[in-house]
């Protein structure tokens, strides 16, 4: 009886071992396929905007930009505006004193000197030939010639005293125009950078010589954006393409343009190939641009709005150049290939013309273990 007990007590306590076991792997496996169906992370198809965009990196610039000089040699006596200040046509910017080296004012003086002897000693004969010529001695062509050469003598005097008056003061009259040594503004602007001081020496500028440079004058109204495109982006581009640039110094202002110009040749700045363009500032809003803003502008090449997307990271690659992507399938952890036509792609987001719809499911790639041996 006893044995028969203990016979059943085993009985019961090694199904009951078996039981929890069996339990145990169903428990395992089971958690295994909910991890794994856990870990398989999915994207949803959503509707959004792909805009396909060239890079140009550049400066804003003023669209008319002049560089004020004197023909007039001297000294910087007077500067009547300042850095930032509008000027409209006409105004005074600069009076240049004249400063004649002691040679170049000797020669003045003794320029005219000599014309005064040389018309003393014609006016003479032409007075002696006043008198023959009543004698009938000479002729009246004769005549004439000396009192052309007076005549002549007489205009050289007064060249001579002009510029040995603007020598000396740096302004005289010619009838009734005033000739001066003050240089003013050509167009109306603002002036943009003063390059002299007072007292400053002035060389020129004449045809063999550039000149000194006084000052920079722009009218602002009208902007450009001055940069360079890399040459794999400029053969995309063209003319009247809508542009967005972006202000290094104004953070989150974006201003308005198109293209406006591209250079038919290309230039090599920090080892790579760039092609300069310039892009014409069509709305600027209410912001106040300055020359020389450092600037990034976005050239729109082309935009898909409201179209479904997918990142682009989710997309395999074929050989055979077709692109597709996985979806979920009925059993868990199940990847079902689909093919898919893109469109518009910016490197990050791309554009589905077909294979799959807003609201679809597709799930990230595998990942892959790198194996060393």
């Amino acid at each position: 009886m006893a044995t028969s007990t203990k016979k059943r007590a085993l009985f019961w306590t090694f199904l009951l071992l078996i039981i929890s076991i069996g339990g145990f792997f169903v428990y395992s496996y089971s958690n295994t396929e909910t991890d794994e169906s856990a870990s398989i992370q999915t994207i949803t198809v959503e509707t959004g905007t792909i805009v396909e965009k060239a890079l140009a990196v550049g400066t804003i610039e003023p669209e008319t930009e002049i560089e004020i000089k004197s023909i007039i040699p001297g000294v910087v006596d007077i500067i009547f505006v300042e850095e930032g200040q509008y000027v409209k046509k006409g105004d005074p910017l600069v009076e240049v004193r004249p400063d004649p080296t002691p040679i170049e004012l000797a020669e003045a003086q003794r320029n005219l000197e000599r014309t005064l002897l040389e018309k003393r000693n014609l006016e003479n004969e032409l007075h002696r030939a006043e008198q023959l010529k009543k004698q009938n001695l000479v002729s009246d062509r004769e005549y004439e010639q000396v009192k052309e050469q007076v005549d002549d003598v007489k205009i050289r005097e007064q060249i001579s005293r002009e510029r040995l008056e603007l020598l000396e003061s740096g302004r005289i009259t010619i009838g009734d125009k005033l000739i001066e040594s003050v240089i003013r503004a050509p167009i109306d602007g603002y002036i943009l950078e003063q390059l002299v001081e007072v007292g400053d020496p002035i060389v020129p500028l004449t045809s063999y010589q550039a000149g000194t440079p006084l000052m920079t004058i722009a009218q602002m109204e009208n902007l450009l954006f001055k940069g360079t495109v890399d040459e794999i982006d400029v053969g995309k581009i063209a003319i009247g393409l809508p542009v967005e640039i972006k202000i290094g110094a104004l953070p989150g202002v974006i201003v308005k343009g198109e293209v406006s110009k591209i250079s038919l040749k290309a230039r090599q700045e920090d080892n790579a190939t760039v092609f300069p363009v310039e892009i014409a500032i069509t709305d600027r809003g209410n912001t106040t641009l300055r020359a020389g803003y450092s600037s990034n502008a976005d050239i729109i090449i082309k935009r898909s709005i409201d179209v479904p997307v997918i990142p682009e990271r989710l997309v395999n690659f074929n050989e055979d150049g077709t692109a597709s992507v996985d979806v979920p399938g009925a059993q868990p952890g199940e990847r079902i290939p689909v093919d898919v036509e893109l469109g518009l792609s910016d490197a990050i987001t791309v554009e589905v013309l077909s294979g799959l719809a807003v609201g679809d499911t597709v799930l990230e790639p595998e990942s892959k273990t790198l194996t060393i041996r």
